[in-house]
Order: structure tokens, then C-alpha cells, then sequence
């Protein structure tokens, strides 16, 4: 019995992951049917062709700049977090991993500074 458990434990472990992706996909999917489905629906009873581009901008999914000043703030203060965890419970491994992440905010506020926000929304 205990050498079931193992094996089962272990597709289980690698199976779940799989399963999650793949029910993400199918709901993402099934939005992107129904948008299109609503899109018909709705230009059928359209007689002018500017209010059909109109409907199709609002449809569009609109992706804002990244704001990589705050999201490095974020990353920074976490990796900060980690690293004082690390110091006061968990050991040496949790240290490294914390200075890790705190570098990769410091170098996502850099960015926010490099690449200004005005310079992404005019691409």
C-alpha cells in the first residue's frame, strides 16, 4: 500500500499543475467564444460600419503601461521581508533568496526611473 501512496503521490504532483494550466485555458477560451459570440450578436443589428469599429475597440482588451516603480517598491519591501525571515527563523537559504528577490526590485525601480511611464503609453 505505502508504495502506491508514493507512486500516486508523485502523478499527483506533477499531474495537478497540468490539470490547473489546462482548465485556465479552457475557461479563457470559453470567454473569448462568448466576446465573439456577443460581438455577432450585437453587429447584426448594426447599420453603420464606424459604430462596428467602435464595438470592436471596446471589445479589445486594453493592456495599461507597467508601472515599474511601484511594482519594484513592491518586490523590494518583499524581498526585505524574506531576508529578515530568513536571519530570524529559516537560515541561510532564506537569506539568499531574499537578497535575490530585493535585487530584482531594486532593479525594477531603476527601471521605472529609466523607462518613464509618458515613453510607454506613446508606443
Amino acid at each position: 500500500m505505502e508504495e502506491v501512496l508514493k507512486v500516486g503521490i508523485g502523478y499527483l504532483a506533477v499531474g495537478l499543475p497540468i490539470l490547473i494550466v489546462l482548465i485556465v485555458f479552457y475557461f479563457q477560451h470559453r470567454e473569448s467564444i462568448s466576446k465573439h459570440d456577443a460581438l455577432i450578436e450585437m453587429s447584426k443589428n448594426i447599420n453603420d460600419p464606424s459604430q462596428v469599429k467602435e464595438l470592436i475597440q471596446a471589445f479589445e482588451d486594453k493592456k495599461a503601461p507597467s508601472d515599474y516603480k511601484r511594482k519594484g517598491v513592491v518586490t523590494f519591501f518583499v524581498g526585505i521581508g524574506l531576508y529578515l525571515l530568513g536571519m530570524v527563523a529559516l537560515g541561510n537559504i532564506l537569506e539568499g533568496v531574499g537578497l535575490l528577490v530585493l535585487t530584482i526590485g531594486a532593479g525594477m525601480l531603476t527601471a521605472g526611473y529609466v523607462f518613464p511611464n509618458d515613453k510607454l503609453n506613446n508606443n
